[in-house]
């Protein structure tokens, strides 16, 4: 299972695999003769896998991660140990039986539900349960617009720059002055500016046509700058994703949507950082259309995987923005056992028109 309840296929197991080599070891001791004492309960499962020269390995995993945890000396996260037991208890549920955590297993899932439980609390939320001051919160999200302000105002002048110039001086500047400006802009805090930036900047590499690329992405990014720029003129709705896409976190805040959820897609972007993870979700009852989101450090696959195709009762939050698209899933989705058919197509028209509100 993962974190929404949903048991992992064996493909997803195996890209949570640091490497190749340690994939091909873990489909290897993804069989039960390989394992002894294993169990699950509790958002974990755990067993002992036998090594060689009479050594054996205890190993945990909390599902709800997932997260790892073994005896054995390697380094890599999962290790191939970690990635044979999840693979046991994906493909053969009665070799897995449901139990308590034995005694050597128990500490280290406390202190994981521990820690998990103090992230729940509201941010600046103590031990104690008090919240930050407020006055501090605010003259903190001050200084940051102030600083995204100030980007947003220096990559204006770098777009007139370069209309002033032409765009030929793209091709001739090379990428290291574009690099230089996401530099900037992340050290202006908006690291959504400093993700488009790269963008422009790999655009005069891209192949031929690539002048009217650069300036429909130029014209875009300048329409996001003047957005942040006037955002306290906008409608509420529009600002937040506003925010949003400059890089400032909005809140699920909206009511909770309760459907039958069919998976529409799941695919993996990556650069040298981070691994994003979008997953599309189509209520059959609702009509409507929401993308989770998740992230895996650099070379990590995201925790949240759902098959696609599934069929899954549960409860989507909504974020703030004009569209309300990203929602934050439930604890909790329930595979639902039933045929269900793709959403109703129509004229190419419709979905464009769909596309843009």
């Amino acid at each position: 299972m993962n974190a929404m309840g949903v048991r992992r296929t064996a493909d997803q197991v195996l890209a949570l695999a640091p490497d190749e080599a340690s994939r091909r070891a873990g489909s290897r001791l993804g069989t039960a003769g390989s394992w002894s004492g294993t169990g699950c309960g509790e958002g974990a499962v755990w067993g002992v896998c036998g090594g060689s020269g009479g050594r054996s390995y205890e190993t945990v995993v909390d599902l709800t991660g997932p997260a790892y945890t073994c005896a054995c000396p390697s380094r890599k996260l999962p290790c191939k140990h970690a990635l044979g037991l999840l693979l046991l208890h994906t493909s053969d549920e009665t070799a897995v039986a449901e139990g308590t955590p034995p005694e050597w297993a128990g500490p280290w899932l406390a202190k994981r539900r521990e820690r998990a439980g103090a992230a729940s609390l509201p941010a600046g939320a103590g031990a104690s349960g008090a919240t930050a001051d407020p006055e501090a919160v605010r003259r903190r999200a001050e200084r940051r617009a102030a600083r995204i302000t100030a980007g947003a105002q220096e990559l204006e002048q770098r777009l007139a720059d370069l209309m002033r110039g032409g765009l030929a001086t793209a091709e001739r500047a090379g990428y290291g002055l574009w690099e230089e400006t996401a530099a900037r802009m992340v050290d202006a805090q908006a690291p959504g500016l400093a993700g488009r930036v790269r963008e422009l900047g790999a655009i005069p590499g891209s192949g031929p046509g690539w002048p009217v690329r650069l300036l429909e992405e130029c014209a875009l990014t300048h329409l996001l700058d003047r957005a942040w720029l006037a955002a306290d003129r906008l409608p509420a709705d529009f600002a937040a994703t506003v925010r949003t896409r400059v890089g400032l976190t909005a809140p699920a805040d909206g009511a909770p949507v309760r459907d039958h959820w069919l998976v529409l897609a799941q695919y993996d972007t990556a650069d040298a950082r981070l691994t994003t993870r979008r997953v599309w979700m189509y209520g059959t009852s609702t009509g409507r259309t929401a993308l989770l989101l998740s992230f895996g450090a650099a070379g990590r696959a995201p925790g949240l995987a759902l098959p696609v195709g599934a069929l899954l009762d549960g409860e989507l939050t909504p974020h703030s923005g004009a569209g309300r698209l990203r929602a934050e899933p439930g604890e909790h989705f329930v595979p639902v056992d039933a045929l269900v058919s793709p959403p109703p197509g129509g004229p190419v028209g419709e979905a464009l028109g769909a596309y843009g509100r």
